[in-house]
C-alpha cells in the first residue's frame, strides 16, 4: 500500500489503472484505501459542484432574458438550453442530486442576481429578491420568461 501511495502522489493515471485491477482481482490488502475513499468523496463533490455552477449561470440567463428583453440573444437562449440540458443529464446519471438542487436553489438564484448585474449594468435591486420562476420552470426545456 505505500508503494502504491506513493504511486498517487508520482503518476495518478498509473495509480488509478493499478487501483482499478486491485478492485477487479478483490486484491484488497494491497489497496491504496485512504486515496481510493478521498477520489471517491471527489467525485461527488465534483457532481455536485458542477450542479451549482449550471444551474447559477442558467439562472442568470433566464434573468437577464426576462428583465433585459431588448438585448436578448440566440446566445442567451442557447445557453439556457445547454445549462438545462446539463442539468437534466446530471439528474439521469445521479437521481440523488434532485435534493441537493433544492437545498441549493435559492443560493443560486441570490448569486445569479449578482451575475446578472454584472453582465448587464444594472442594480442587482433591479432584479426581485425571490426567485421569479419557479423550480419547473427553470427545469422546462420549453420555457422562456
Amino acid at each position: 500500500m505505500a508503494n502504491l501511495a506513493s504511486l498517487y502522489e508520482k503518476d495518478f493515471l498509473e495509480w488509478t489503472i493499478v487501483t482499478a485491477q486491485l478492485l477487479e482481482q478483490r486484491n484488497w490488502e494491497e489497496l491504496d484505501l485512504d486515496n481510493l475513499i478521498e477520489e471517491i468523496l471527489s467525485m461527488g463533490r465534483s457532481e455536485k459542484k458542477a450542479l451549482y455552477s449550471n444551474l447559477k449561470i442558467l439562472l442568470m440567463h433566464l434573468l437577464k432574458y426576462k428583465y433585459q428583453s431588448e438585448k436578448r440573444t440566440s446566445n442567451w437562449r442557447s445557453s439556457i438550453r445547454e445549462h438545462r440540458q446539463r442539468i437534466a443529464e446530471a439528474f439521469i446519471d445521479s437521481p440523488s442530486l434532485k435534493n441537493y438542487f433544492d437545498n441549493i436553489f435559492d443560493e443560486c438564484y441570490q448569486k445569479a442576481r449578482l451575475l446578472a448585474s454584472d453582465e448587464t449594468g444594472l442594480n442587482a435591486d433591479y432584479f426581485p429578491e425571490e426567485c421569479p420562476f419557479s423550480v419547473g420552470q427553470v427545469l422546462d426545456e420549453n420555457y422562456l420568461p
